[in-house]
């Protein structure tokens, strides 16, 4: 196996890595300060095609593979998570709608969604429907050449701020089967928001309750087919752990290169920290699993790509691993600066807080792990192939 980047994919960790240092990182503190939602930022991301990474390039998109797209987002992630992880949902919108949308309405709007004019939260999770999200209770009836939805989501990143929905509602029975995918503008009447969400961290992106009264969508607003939201949502959500955790990856890489540099100019007992084997010890740790997240992470990616049968396994394991991994070489390198790592003056604090959510969302880590039992136990063996 030969896991030497191609020169394109080079290229595109260059791009990411000179935007992530010039315009996330020296403001992301700021950002994570006064809960600002950076949109001018995000706009100046999408020149560079980071809002339609994998958008059909009919669409303006840039039509990478899922491989390419978890370089960069790793790399963003290294100047600032939060604002990423928000890329990385839009990008899922982005890539919904340009897949699944009738042609004549993803001409309309998916450019608009590359390019940045628009931005994009997918709506999902339900209070009474979260692990268990084929018991969304969100109804669409259809009504001639509308649907009327009713109902409320809960956990929306960037609701509030952002123009485009991507709703799953029920239009049948029980179960993932009776389950839709729906595009709804923002600013349609009887869509509101709820308050912003205090949360520990992901400060740069609002997160809202949406509710939906009465809310009237044209039939050529839905994805597909009736019944084939959920499958979309879980295709959607495969892609979504592996820019999770890339995200996990581009963080933990800042930590750890932090806690290096710290380490050989921090002394105690008259010499550097460094010169420590317990301190070198830990370095080693955490390079080390950290190597090991990344190599999953992309191999998992590889899978998606390739469409192998076992690929939702494959990024459960991914994003399992990652989200975990990174959370705790984190919480390593804040432990390496000692008391100065639990201020503010120094962003490992803040790491630690945004990695924090990335084993909860797109699906819990407890939640992956349950895909990848019921994957073994089904057909024993996941292929290395």
């Amino acid at each position: 196996m030969d896991f030497t980047l191609t020169d394109q994919q080079q290229a595109f960790v260059a791009a990411a890595d000179a935007f992530a240092r010039e315009a996330l990182a020296p403001h992301a503190a700021r950002w994570d300060r006064e809960h600002e939602f950076p949109i001018t930022t995000l706009k100046a991301a999408a020149g560079l095609g980071f809002c339609g990474l994998y958008t059909d390039p009919r669409y303006e998109g840039l039509g990478l593979d899922r491989l390419d797209a978890s370089l960069i987002f790793e790399r963003l992630a290294m100047g600032c998570t939060s604002t990423t992880a928000y890329l990385t949902i839009h990008n899922m919108v982005s890539w919904m709608l340009g897949a699944w949308l009738p042609a004549e309405t993803a001409a309309a709007w998916v450019p608009r969604l590359a390019s940045g004019e628009l931005l994009g939260s997918y709506c999902l999770t339900e209070a009474g429907a979260g692990s268990d999200a084929a018991a969304l209770n969100t109804r669409a009836v259809r009504a001639g050449e509308e649907y009327l939805i009713d109902g409320s989501k809960v956990f929306i990143s960037g609701a509030g701020s952002t123009q485009v929905l991507v709703v799953m509602a029920r239009t049948g029975g029980a179960g993932a089967a009776g389950i839709s995918a729906f595009m709804v503008p923002a600013e349609t009447p009887g869509v509101r928001c709820g308050k912003a969400e205090e949360k520990l961290g992901w400060h740069s992106q609002p997160t809202r309750e949406v509710i939906f009264e009465g809310v009237r969508v044209p039939a050529a607003f839905r994805l597909g087919q009736e019944g084939e939201g959920f499958k979309f949502a879980m295709q959607a959500l495969d892609g979504g752990r592996i820019n999770i955790a890339s995200c996990s990856l581009g963080t933990a890489q800042q930590a750890l290169d932090e806690a290096l540099a710290y380490v050989k100019t921090r002394e105690q007992f008259g010499r550097p920290i460094s010169e420590f084997q317990s301190v070198q010890f830990r370095l080693a740790d955490m390079a080390t699993e950290l190597a090991a997240a990344r190599l999953l992470v992309r191999q998992a990616a590889a899978k998606l790509d390739g469409g192998a049968p076992d690929k939702r396994a494959w990024c459960a394991m991914a994003k399992r691993l990652a989200t975990d991994l990174g959370y705790r070489i984190c919480d390593e390198a804040l432990q390496l600066f000692g008391g100065y790592g639990y201020t503010r003056d120094y962003p490992l604090e803040r790491y630690l807080r945004d990695t924090r959510v990335h084993r909860i969302l797109e699906g819990t880590n407890e939640v992956m792990r349950l895909i990848i039992a019921r994957r073994l136990l089904a057909e024993p063996g996941l292929s290395l192939e």
